[in-house]
């Protein structure tokens, strides 16, 4: 099957059950790993098994339990240096930082001292994905508690080389010391010699986030030189020796089939290879336009099928619905009809939300080889073990045999799940021989890569004649159930996640299906504001009983100088709300323009709260970027598609931020030490589209409940 042509997918955790890959192969791991780090210490963590909090393809995957053994190794060199091992991928978020402040606080050497080694399946533990916001509040732990047993055990090394009890002996500046006699042993002249290993232990007190030092504080990016420099080589500047150009034959719509074919004339030109696997054709050569030459000499005729369009997409998707609801996307309290019947106000309303594309500035690639049997694969993903897999199934070849490398990737938003590129590289490599670089085009990225998909929401509220929510019943048909749930205080209410059937390929997004849901509840929110003659922030606050999330409303506020009057062409917005264990509120300021229906967003206030901050710089980057990224999903990204065809497959026709569109952001970050961190990566994005959406409504009275909102400017929409 064409890898580009795969069934369609949505990857949402309540509606697959997480497919992962095989149990690690630690044994062969371990054995890479002393090859390559020589003596030293080494702790190996042993934990339960943890859910995946986004899913996977259902097809393509191996669908076994996670394994028992997860969680990172860490190496101490003969030399001083700690070695930190993670099957997470550094994609711009910057744990690759974070992840290393850890280890080091934890371990109490220098932060300079610390080196992780990333999303590579011959090398590191097994892990199921980086994605849904997980790094921080499950692979950090993990690190930390590795490197407290670490610590230990050099700890008990010295006491016996001293012979004198571990309690009284200090760890700390990379090496032991006893104060008693004031004598001291590195933890390089510590691991001199030893090869050891040790369980962790299954009570391992770590550093309380109030007594952190390196961990914490806003140290800068690793290896940041080398990526504003060029100097870092992501997977399109892989050049092995000997490599060939990979090129593929793409079908004029989706589910196109091949019904004629002829490549004799392709194949008859020097130097390049042909390969035809069903409805997959592609080609490889030693150069790119002698590839695209060759497939230009293939002769495929198409039968293709008619498809929905965009035009008509919403009411597809109503009429589309799967007519039984399963039980786990329905959540039900209180008699909702009883409560709408009694009330005092109603608001009912619909909102959608259209299909909007990744767009990672690095495109899909791949470099692939073979050596005999055995295949490995350089490419961006955010997965390294689940296309292992991938790999494993579509050449039927043992996962030991299949090694996965991530280069440092260049973003990816949820998009980089499956191996496409890698397996169409795979494919020209094995049939050529030689190692193959397949490298996406922008084009080809718009069109055949997965979408955030489309969706519609129907909302029935009431609310009692104090502005007290009394009834909330929330539908969504599509888009998907992550951040469905009300944080506001109801006695009677009813979320329901409605299944339809796939139209364009879809998947994760940055924050899900939680941006969806979120931009309806808030939106929602404000229009009850309205009718209640209640201040919106004043409104959330009286229908609000979760504390951090009143925490964040009343810090953004506070920097925004809530309430503000408007004045003529000026608006004002405000929506919060929380997910993955973070919280978020935005405020927002927008300009009209009168004559031309122009919307410019002037500025935003987001304040975030995700427990105890890490790194404090690399939160705000990750806060003020996602609020960037919002502005796109907000004002006017959105995918056009025709009988099976992207119609806008290109930046100069699919709008997304640019500079001058990016408004003043202020992030206000609340630093809770007293709870464990969160993840940062999607909560961010989630209150710009709804906040952007009420300041317009202040501005000009126009209730806009479709995503994009301002596509062509107020006067067009």
């Amino acid at each position: 099957m064409m890898s580009s042509q795969r069934e369609n997918f949505l990857l949402e955790p309540e509606r697959y059950e997480f497919a992962s890959g095989p149990i690690h192969h630690f044994d062969l791991a371990r054995r890479e790993f002393f090859k390559i780090l020589g003596a030293g210490i080494a702790v190996f963590a042993i934990t339960k098994n943890t859910q995946a909090q986004e899913t996977a393809p259902s097809r393509g995957f191996h669908a076994q339990e996670l394994p028992q053994e997860i969680s990172a190794w860490l190496h101490i060199g003969e030399d001083g240096a700690v070695t930190a091992f993670s099957g997470k991928a550094e994609m711009g978020q910057n744990i690759r930082t974070s992840m290393a402040q850890s280890v080091a606080d934890e371990l109490r050497v220098p932060f300079e001292s610390v080196r992780m080694v990333m999303g590579d399946t011959a090398l590191t533990p097994f892990d199921a994905g980086t994605f849904g916001s997980r790094t921080t509040p499950t692979m950090t732990p993990q690190l930390r508690r590795v490197a407290c047993a670490a610590r230990d055990l050099l700890v008990d090394i010295a006491a016996k080389e001293w012979k004198v009890a571990p309690e009284g002996l200090q760890a700390a500046g990379g090496k032991v010391t006893d104060p008693a006699s004031g004598r001291f042993l590195t933890y390089a002249a510590l691991a001199h010699g030893r090869t050891l290993a040790q369980n962790l232990p299954a009570e391992d007190p770590v550093t309380p986030p109030p007594d952190w030092i390196i961990a914490g504080q806003p140290v800068p990016k690793v290896d940041a030189r080398d990526f504003v420099t060029g100097r870092h080589q992501y997977t399109p500047d892989l050049r092995p020796e000997g490599m060939l150009y990979g090129k593929i034959l793409r079908p004029p719509s989706f589910g196109a089939t091949i019904t004629s074919y002829d490549d004799s004339a392709a194949k008859a030109i020097s130097g390049v290879f042909v390969v035809r696997d069903g409805d997959f054709v592609g080609a490889a050569a030693p150069t790119e336009r002698e590839a695209r030459n060759a497939l230009a000499a293939v002769h495929a005729q198409w039968k293709e099928k008619l498809q929905v369009s965009s035009r008509e997409i919403f009411s597809y998707l109503k009429s589309h619905a799967e007519p039984k609801v399963d039980d786990r996307h329905r959540n039900q309290r209180g008699s909702v009809e009883d409560a709408l019947t009694g009330a005092a106000h109603r608001l009912d309303a619909s909102y959608t939300v259209a299909y909007i594309a990744h767009a990672p500035l690095e495109p899909r690639a791949a470099v692939a080889e073979w050596s005999g049997d055995k295949l490995t694969v350089q490419t961006g993903s955010q997965r390294p073990f689940g296309v292992r897999g991938e790999l494993a199934d579509i050449f039927h070849i043992p996962e030991g045999n299949v090694r996965v490398i991530i280069p440092d990737t260049g973003s990816a938003y949820g998009g980089k799940h499956t191996g496409d590129a890698a397996i169409e590289a795979a494919r020209l490599a094995r049939a050529a021989g030689r190692p193959v670089k397949v490298v996406w085009t922008r084009e080809e990225e718009f069109t055949w890569a997965y979408f955030r998909p489309a969706g519609v929401i129907e909302v029935r509220s009431a609310t009692a004649s104090d502005g007290k929510l009394v009834a909330w019943d929330f539908h969504n048909y599509h888009s998907g159930s992550s951040g469905i749930e009300t944080p506001y205080a109801v006695p009677n209410m009813r979320t329901q996640y409605h299944s339809v059937p796939l139209v364009l390929r879809s998947g994760s997004y940055r924050g899900l299906a939680a941006t969806a849901n979120h931009f309806a509840r808030e939106t929602h929110m404000d229009a009850l504001a309205h009718g209640a003659k209640l201040d919106p922030l004043e409104f959330r606050l009286k229908n609000l009983e979760d504390v951090r999330l009143r925490s964040v409303l009343e810090a953004a506020a506070k920097k925004f100088a809530w309430p503000r009057a408007s004045k003529e062409g000026q608006g004002f917005g405000i929506a919060a709300g929380n997910e993955k264990g973070s919280y978020v509120a935005t405020c927002a300021e927008i300009a009209v323009d009168k004559n031309s229906g122009a919307v410019r967003v002037l500025r935003l206030v987001t304040a975030f709260e995700c427990g105890a901050i890490v790194n404090p710089d690399g939160l705000r980057n990750q806060v003020v970027g996602a609020n960037i990224q919002g502005l796109g999903g907000a004002l006017f990204e959105a995918i056009e598609f025709e009988n099976g065809r992207i119609t806008n497959p290109r930046f100069s026709r699919y709008r997304v931020p640019r500079f001058r569109d990016i408004p003043e952001i202020d992030a206000i970050l609340l630093d809770r030490k007293d709870l464990a961190p969160a993840g940062a990566g999607e909560t961010p994005i989630m209150a710009v589209a709804p906040a952007i959406g009420s300041a317009i409504f202040n501005a000009t009275g126009t209730r806009l409940n479709a995503l994009p909102l301002v596509p062509s400017g107020l006067k067009k929409t």
